[in-house]
């Protein structure tokens, strides 16, 4: 075709950094448009778009969030397609496109992995190919396991054939990897309540998958050595377990005794289901006890760990796990009167530091906006209102149950949340900056009084 024929992509739209929040936008689009076929809803109700578009955008962002019933409101068709969408969403759909390409035998341009490098956060644009191809492999490989796992759970003692067992198991497990909160069931996973053979493998599977992509092929190379981890690597790890441990014992303590969580179980169910609230609040979004009737000591612990999230470059959501430690390192170093922020034996550039200020200010701002916006709206409380939002910005999927009764208006906001907690607030707020200018010179400093 000639040079001129040739269909030309704008570059104020082609730019890496915008084109990321457009293709999700597209998909949420084009996944709602598949719910509203015949074929999705289940029974014979009339069609509704909201809905649709709601679990789209919710599928897509890897969220979980819902105003209907996954299991009552759609057809076996229906949680198929939303199956599809959280895969798609959970590798990032520029990612799967080129993962698909690799193992077909295509060519990676310069303009695909600086797409991916977005993506996925890759430092350099050489780590692109062989990082999709361990994604990819990983993914198969953790989804496999434990829809194995599930499967044969299930077919042993909740379901009594095979393929039943099985459309769970897949299911669950792709969920879980996901970091997504959609169930087959209409109370979720709270049918094996303290089932570890279930609860375990599933809270695996969700914490394998909030560690990030970028970790998961350090790992590979590198988990026989820790002191040669990079930094990125040692705050995910160590992070991690961090959260699981302090978030398991902080649950159990406040609802060992509550009789609409724990109180009525065994020692063994309660360390299962604590092992789960250390580890769904981060951005699993499934669970096996009512959110809404928790303590709200424990309802605020869920906020924050929310709010801070899994890895970065994961299918979790939050400010992550690394931005919210080095902000503490930067906390540290001043009350020291360091000059400079250190990590072991690394220092951390003044340009990481003010892009971890940006993205945990951006959340505050948005997290709390919307907060007070869903409160004017809705006659929902405060903890109630802060808890959905900031679930919906952490991509989580958690609910105290108030979601489903909201007005229209108030739901799309929360689409917008999910949408921007899954892009980003950086790539969100630089798709609209494409240009970026080096000063070519330094104006006089000044020094306002702080505090």
């Amino acid at each position: 075709m000639p040079r001129l024929l040739r269909p030309q992509i704008p570059a104020s739209i082609a730019h890496p950094v915008r084109l990321l929040p457009l293709t999700f936008l597209a998909l949420i689009l084009v996944g709602a448009a598949a719910l509203l076929l015949p074929f999705a809803r289940s029974g014979s109700g009339s069609f509704e778009f909201m809905p649709a578009l709601f679990s789209s955008a919710s599928a897509v962002t890897v969220t979980g969030l819902t105003t209907v019933d996954t299991a009552t409101y759609w057809s076996p068709a229906g949680q198929g397609i939303i199956l599809v969408l959280v895969e798609l969403g959970g590798l990032g759909i520029i990612a799967l496109a080129t993962v698909l390409g690799l193992f077909i035998g295509g060519r990676l341009g310069l303009r695909t992995r600086m797409v991916a490098q977005a993506e996925m956060h890759v430092v350099s644009l050489g780590e692109v190919r062989p990082l999709f191809r361990r994604v990819a492999v990983t993914m198969i490989f953790f989804q496999s396991v434990t829809a194995l796992f599930l499967t044969l759970r299930y077919r042993e003692r909740y379901f009594d054939d095979l393929p039943t067992a099985l459309w769970h198991g897949v299911f669950d497990a792709v969920m879980a990897f996901n970091n997504a909160g959609f169930s087959l069931n209409s109370d979720s996973i709270g049918r094996y309540a303290g089932d570890g053979l279930i609860i375990l493998p599933i809270s695996i599977a969700v914490f394998i998958g909030a560690i990030g992509f970028p970790v998961m092929a350090e790992l590979f190379q590198e988990w026989r050595t820790p002191s040669r981890w990079t930094i990125h690597t040692r705050l995910t790890m160590w992070g991690s377990v961090l959260l699981l441990v302090v978030g398991a014992l902080a649950f159990l303590a406040l609802e060992w005794g509550n009789p609409d969580t724990l109180g009525g179980m065994s020692v063994g169910a309660k360390i299962v289901s604590g092992i789960e609230g250390g580890i769904m609040p981060r951005s699993g979004g499934l669970n096996s006890f009512d959110w809404g009737s928790v303590t709200p000591e424990t309802l605020n612990i869920g906020v924050v760990m929310m709010f801070i999230g899994g890895g970065s470059a994961s299918t979790a959501g939050g400010i992550k796990i690394t931005t919210f430690l080095l902000l503490a390192y930067v906390i540290l170093a001043e009350l020291r009167g360091d000059p400079d922020v250190s990590i072991g034996a690394r220092s951390i550039s003044s340009a990481v530091i003010r892009s971890a200020l940006t993205i945990a200010l951006l959340a505050v701002m948005l997290v709390s906006t919307t907060t007070l916006s869903l409160m004017l709206m809705t006659d929902v409380t405060f903890e109630d209102a802060l808890f959905e939002c900031t679930s919906a910005f952490g991509t989580v999927g958690l609910s105290t149950g108030v979601t489903p009764n909201l007005p229209a208006k108030a739901q799309t906001m929360l689409i917008g949340l999910m949408f921007l907690g899954r892009v980003g607030t950086i790539t969100a707020a630089s798709a609209f900056v494409l240009r970026r200018r080096v000063p070519r010179y330094h104006l006089p400093e000044e020094q306002p009084i702080i505090g």
